[in-house]
């Protein structure tokens, strides 16, 4: 039988309730500020400035911004820079954890230190940039995925995952004549989708918010990743360079505010699109592979 709560009880989640609705409203008002400023008319936000609820839409911004092919190619440029360098980066995080999971493997606290190593010191952008350009990857998609594919801190989250699997359930695997391959992706691989699906939003994030590594990396324009794009009609949208022959003599370019607006919602709504999928994993995840060390 459930037993009635104290008054304090009540009281303590009364006051948990309030507060956490009040974080979680001050947490969503900027985006949603952003999406409706996106949509807002010239005349509207230059009256208000601040709308939360449009009284006119108007879809000019995304006119702009979408007035050639550009941004669309960009846009599939960086879908596939994070398909593939996230595909990429697992397969090697998996690998790796999965033997310095192993505590008999020799050498494993010297590849531990220097894997913490690189995560308090660095080459530095011009010896990184000279390795990148001695490779021969100036200019390929390789740029912006080879030197990013490999994260310290989500390699030690992904072996402290494999680090807390019972051990007799591989001893259980070799009885029966599984090899290590066979132990990796047909019992330890399906039995941490939660540090995976984790782990792979952690790098999916990183790829699709490439922006420097593209900069420094890509000379070529037609390969540039979205965020590349976007901030290039940020810039130029004060000036309003784009082509608005088509759309008659009486369009009214967009304001520079709404541009920005929408460019937000451009760059960050594909992403947000995975969140939904993986949600469920994300927390499990992260507090497994946090557990020890």
């Amino acid at each position: 039988m459930v037993q009635d709560k104290s008054l304090g009880s009540r009281i303590f989640d009364i006051v948990n309730i309030v507060l956490l609705s009040i974080i979680g409203l001050v947490t969503i008002l900027p985006f949603i500020y952003v999406l409706s400023g996106s949509f807002t008319s010239i005349t509207e936000l230059a009256e208000k400035q601040i709308v939360i609820i449009p009284t006119e839409i108007s879809f000019d911004a995304y006119r702009y911004i979408f007035s050639t092919s550009t941004v669309m190619k960009a846009i599939g440029v960086s879908i596939g820079i994070t398909l593939f360098g996230t595909l990429f980066s697992m397969l090697l995080t998996a690998l790796m954890a999965y033997g310095l999971s192993k505590r008999d493997l020799r050498g494993r606290r010297l590849i531990m230190f220097l894997i913490v190593f690189t995560m308090l010191f660095n080459g530095g952008m011009i010896p990184t940039f000279l390795v990148v350009k001695s490779l021969g990857l100036i200019d390929s998609y390789g740029a912006l995925i080879l030197p990013s594919a490999l994260n310290a801190f989500n390699l030690i989250i992904m072996r402290n995952f494999f680090q807390n699997l019972p051990e007799g359930l591989e001893e259980s695997a070799k009885i029966d004549g599984a090899g290590n391959w066979g132990i990796l992706f047909r019992i330890v691989i399906p039995l941490s989708m939660p540090a995976i699906a984790t782990i792979s939003l952690f790098y999916a994030v990183t790829y699709w918010n490439t922006y420097f590594q593209a900069v420094m990396y890509i000379n070529d324009a037609a390969k540039w990743p979205v965020q590349v794009i976007l901030r290039q009609i940020v810039i130029l949208s004060g000036a309003l360079t784009a082509d608005t022959s088509d759309w008659g003599q009486d369009y009214v370019a967009p304001p520079e505010q709404t541009i920005k607006m929408a460019v937000i919602v451009v760059a960050t709504v594909p992403i947000l699109l995975v969140y939904p999928f993986l949600q469920k994993h994300f927390a499990k995840g992260a507090l497994l592979g946090s557990i020890k060390g």
